[in-house]
């Protein structure tokens, strides 16, 4: 699994300040432009490991930051989609471990051919530490996980 910084994806310190600040993470930002419309979409969670989001958070958050964007990008021209990541999120981006600390999850180890399952107890830019139902944390390396997926067993 590919571990992309937060960082490096453009407009997104501006707009997790923002969301942060409605009181809610933001997890995912992505900028299309194309000849005619700015296609953004992005994905919003709950500060609270098991907080749901609901149509109205994504309505609130909407309603804030496509004008944000729109102000960055210095155009009118956007279509914004903003979503929550869901009860079956597939993680994609090494960098979201970080992001959904508290939560159990699912990852499928590569050295040990299984799913491992665990709380997120941390994650940093090389690997994730989970901690197993038996209470003991271990650690998996990124380049270790084929795919990764909430676990709500």
């Amino acid at each position: 699994m590919e571990y992309t910084s937060y960082k490096s994806i453009k407009y997104y310190d501006e707009c997790a300040a923002l969301v942060e600040g409605m009181g809610f993470k933001l997890v995912d930002l992505k900028i299309v432009p194309s000849k005619t419309t700015t296609k953004i979409s992005a994905m919003i969670a709950s500060t609270e490991p098991d907080g749901n989001i609901g149509v109205n958070d994504c309505a609130k958050v909407h309603r804030v930051l496509l004008p944000r964007l729109e102000a960055l990008l210095g155009t009118e021209d956007t279509m914004m989609e903003l979503t929550s990541p869901g009860i079956e999120h597939n993680i994609k981006n090494a960098a979201e471990f970080g992001v959904f600390a508290g939560r159990a999850v699912r990852v499928w180890d590569k050295t040990v051919t299984d799913w491992v399952s665990g709380k997120i107890l941390s994650a940093d830019d090389k690997q994730v530490t989970l901690e197993a139902e038996d209470g003991k944390s271990f650690s998996v390396s990124y380049e270790n996980i084929a795919k990764a997926k909430f676990d709500y067993n």
